[in-house]
Formats: C-alpha cells, sequence, structure tokens
C-alpha cells in the first residue's frame, strides 16, 4: 500500500513534469512562430517597397517631363481666358529667313478669298500685291492666335494696302510700324527697307497687337497701344478697327458668333 501510493505520487509528478515540458514547447513554437511570420512581413515589405517605388517612378517621371520641356516662352495652363493668350508660344522673326510657315501665293481660305475679292474691287489693289499680305495676315494670326480678319482690317485702317505707305511719323507698310519702336521684332539683320516686305511687315504688326495685348489684358487696350492712343477716352481707333472687321466678317461670310475670340473685345 505504501509503495502504490509512492508510485502514484511519482506518477502524478512526472505527470505535471510532462505537461509543464508540453505547455513550454507550445509556447516556444508559438512565439518563434509569430518571430517568423514577422520576418516574412518584413522580408515582403523589403520586397514590396521597390516594386511600389519602380511601378511609381514612371508616374512621376511622366509628370515630371512637360516641366523639363518648359522654355522660357512656355507658362503653367492657366484657365481664365484673357490669361490664355500667354501660352501662346511666340516665334522670333528670324524664323522668317527659313519661312517654316510658309505657304503658297495662292493657299487663302475660303473666307479670305472672298475678302481678297472685295479688297480688289473696293481699295483697287492688284490680286498680285493683295495676295501676299493676306496669306501673311492667315499665318501670323493663326499663331498669335488672332482672328485673321482683325488684322486685314488693321491693314486697311492703317494703310488702304499700300505695301510702300510711309507717315509723317516713319511708320512703315501695311500696318504701318515705326522701325524704331520695334528693331526687336524686326531683327538686327534685315535692312532698313524690311518693313515693306508684307511678310515681314505683317509679322511684324501681329506681334505688336500681340505685346499690346500681353500687357494690357484686353483687345481695345491693345489696339490703342498699336495706335499710340491708349489716352483716348473714347477708343476711336478700336471702335475704327472693330467696325471694319465686322463688316469683313459679312464679306467672309461669317456671322459674328461664329469664331470665338478668347480675351479678345468684339
Amino acid at each position: 500500500m505504501k509503495h502504490a501510493t509512492r508510485f502514484d505520487t511519482l506518477a502524478r509528478e512526472t505527470g505535471s513534469a510532462m505537461l509543464g515540458m508540453a505547455h513550454a514547447a507550445v509556447l516556444s513554437f508559438g512565439l518563434l512562430g509569430m518571430a517568423q511570420v514577422t520576418s516574412w512581413d518584413d522580408a515582403a515589405a523589403r520586397v514590396q517597397f521597390p516594386v511600389a517605388f519602380a511601378e511609381a517612378a514612371p508616374v512621376r517621371a511622366e509628370r515630371a517631363a512637360p516641366m523639363s520641356a518648359v522654355g522660357p516662352l512656355a507658362v503653367a495652363p492657366v484657365q481664365a481666358a484673357g490669361a490664355e493668350r500667354s501660352l501662346i508660344r511666340v516665334r522670333g522673326l528670324d524664323a522668317l529667313a527659313a519661312d517654316p510657315f510658309a505657304r503658297e501665293a495662292d493657299d487663302l481660305s475660303a473666307e479670305m478669298a472672298r475678302v481678297r475679292d472685295w479688297i480688289t474691287d473696293t481699295y483697287r489693289v492688284s490680286e498680285t500685291a493683295l495676295v501676299p499680305a493676306l496669306v501673311a495676315a492667315e499665318t501670323s494670326a493663326q499663331e498669335l492666335g488672332f482672328d485673321p480678319l482683325l488684322i486685314v482690317a488693321i491693314m486697311a485702317v492703317e494703310s488702304s494696302f499700300d505695301p510702300r505707305a510711309v507717315s509723317n511719323m516713319g511708320a512703315q507698310g501695311l500696318m504701318q510700324v515705326i522701325p524704331r519702336y520695334h528693331q526687336d521684332k524686326i531683327g538686327p539683320q534685315r535692312g532698313k527697307n524690311a518693313l515693306f516686305d508684307p511678310k515681314v511687315n505683317v509679322r511684324v504688326g501681329t506681334l505688336v497687337l500681340h505685346e499690346g495685348l500681353q500687357r494690357y489684358g484686353s483687345m481695345q487696350r491693345a489696339l490703342q497701344y498699336y495706335n499710340g492712343a491708349l489716352k483716348d477716352p473714347n477708343a476711336r481707333y478700336t471702335r475704327k478697327v472693330m467696325a471694319l472687321k465686322k463688316r469683313l466678317m459679312t464679306i467672309a461670310g461669317r456671322s459674328a458668333g461664329a469664331r470665338g475670340e478668347a480675351g479678345q473685345a468684339s
């Protein structure tokens, strides 16, 4: 009986010890498993981060690319219609040397062809002399964001389409540009008679108008600047040009609202 009691006691102690060892083993395995999971997560994070970065990098590079292409004449896009004029990239007049935007002498739009016929009859100008000026009006206006008929109206008011016209103030050619004020637009490589070339004269005149619009933000002010009459409270020059432009629109077969002119007064 005494031996049996001792055996039972030993068995209980042995069972307790084994149970403790089992608990310890389970706890150890649990801790080891958690550590392994943590290490796997860390490893996964280390692997995934470069992949995510590699996928995001082209996006950042793509967004950055337009900024790297921005030159001195490009600006950040804006929504205001009047400010859109600042987005226009202005080719220097030296581009005319290579004539990259040249068109055939008779390459006029249907609108401008109708205007040509009216001008030749009304102003008694030969078609041969007139067409290069109208082609220049369309190309320069298109590049600088103007309605070509506005440029034609300025020519009509300024010189009545006489490419050799000279004013008592020294203004020359179709758009009556005063060379001493706009030599930067004419270019140093051109001679003193450069403004008698219709293509050069219209190009420079359109640049002057564009400069006025950039400075003053409205077509009325730009036209008054062009005419040297900013102090005229009645804006008579603007009214005269715009009245003729409206007539040209009718002659061209265009309704008043057919062509939008963002930032320009009508």
